[in-house]
């Protein structure tokens, strides 16, 4: 993800001496790049895995849920990339970036909008209908509109500078199957060895007209919600 991060990261636009929060930092490879501007970089993440790895990098790395940031007025900017649909509670992330930011700062952001990966939802939520199941399992994420995600924000005191959806069709080195193993295995394991193998079968079935060409390369249906946004109201 740090890879397909280059758009977002010139909406940043990151100088010399700011403070900049990099929210669900993950490894820290494009923390490290804002690093190397000059700017004064934090990460926060939840996994502790990708702490180690960011610290490793040598980032100044917290392990924290980004759905409860505690910190006050402390950042020129707020920045996350490929996180933030992870999390459920968008109102609370995004009422804990603005007490983060000082007067004036501003909040750059990349992550799934809405009809982000609708066909590989839509394919697992027909193979609850046929094998039963948690169709809650087929799709853990949080994609807003524009709309929806711009009225969070002037709610939260934010003022936006650009808003857009982002079709970003993606390809998939490791397959379908790799994406899905890697992102959904909790879909996957609700089902007995034998069950889970047909499942896997027949959402690749579904999906091979839609998402891979004659040669056998999957590509993912990526919608990204990219915003640009100022904080305006710092009470």
């Amino acid at each position: 993800m740090s890879d397909l991060g280059g758009a977002v990261f010139d909406w940043l636009a990151p100088a010399a001496g700011e403070t900049i929060l990099d929210v669900g930092c993950g490894d820290g490879a494009l923390t490290r790049r804002i690093a190397e501007t000059g700017a004064d970089v934090t990460g926060v993440d939840s996994s502790p895995q990708f702490i180690a790895a960011a610290r490793q990098r040598g980032i100044e790395a917290h392990l924290a849920d980004a759905q409860d940031l505690d910190f006050d007025r402390r950042f020129d900017a707020v920045f996350s990339n490929a996180a933030l649909h992870w999390m459920t509670r968008p109102a609370d992330v995004v009422a804990g970036v603005a007490r983060a930011l000082k007067p004036g700062g501003r909040f750059v952001a990349e992550f799934g909008g809405h009809g982000n990966v609708a066909a590989i939802v839509t394919a697992m939520r027909a193979m609850v209908r046929i094998h039963g199941g948690d169709t809650a399992l087929a799709n853990p994420w949080y994609f807003p509109t524009p709309g929806e995600y711009s009225q969070l924000l002037a709610d939260a005191g934010f003022t936006i500078d650009e808003i857009a959806l982002v079709p970003r069709p993606t390809p998939l080195p490791t397959g379908l199957a790799g994406w899905l193993q890697t992102f959904r295995q909790p879909f996957f394991d609700q089902y007995a060895p034998d069950v889970r193998t047909r499942v896997l079968a027949e959402i690749e079935h579904l999906l091979r007209p839609a998402l891979c060409d004659s040669g056998g390369n999957w590509t993912a249906d990526y919608v990204r919600l990219r915003v640009r946004a100022r904080l305006t109201d710092a009470t």
